[in-house]
């Protein structure tokens, strides 16, 4: 199983989201190839009444042999079902990587 479908296999069982997408980034970063960077955005009433550090700290617990291995970066865009619908401006972009070449 590539690292994207173990991702996604872990946030569904974990999380049961209303909406998830995961966007591999990895070739936005230079010196980086295949599954390295990846952009998260998961929707799960898992997330109510947690904050922002708590939800990622819930997400690393989760994906710790990834971050483990190959992956070096997660954009992570954790909402309750609430959030999400109050959200009218789309989702975040990631930042910049500031290692490398980026490919523009």
């Amino acid at each position: 199983m590539n690292i994207q479908a173990s991702i996604e296999q872990k946030l569904n069982q974990e999380y049961r989201p209303s909406y998830q997408l995961i966007e591999n980034e990895s070739h936005l970063h230079g010196g980086e190839a295949g599954e390295s960077h990846f952009k998260l955005t998961v929707v799960s009433e898992s997330f109510a009444g947690l904050n922002r550090v708590r939800r990622h700290q819930s997400v690393y617990a989760l994906l710790a042999d990834e971050m483990a291995g190959p992956v070096h970066a997660l954009a992570l865009h954790l909402y309750s079902p609430a959030e999400w619908v109050e959200r009218t401006d789309g989702r975040p972009d990631s930042p910049d990587c500031r290692g490398g070449s980026r490919v523009v």
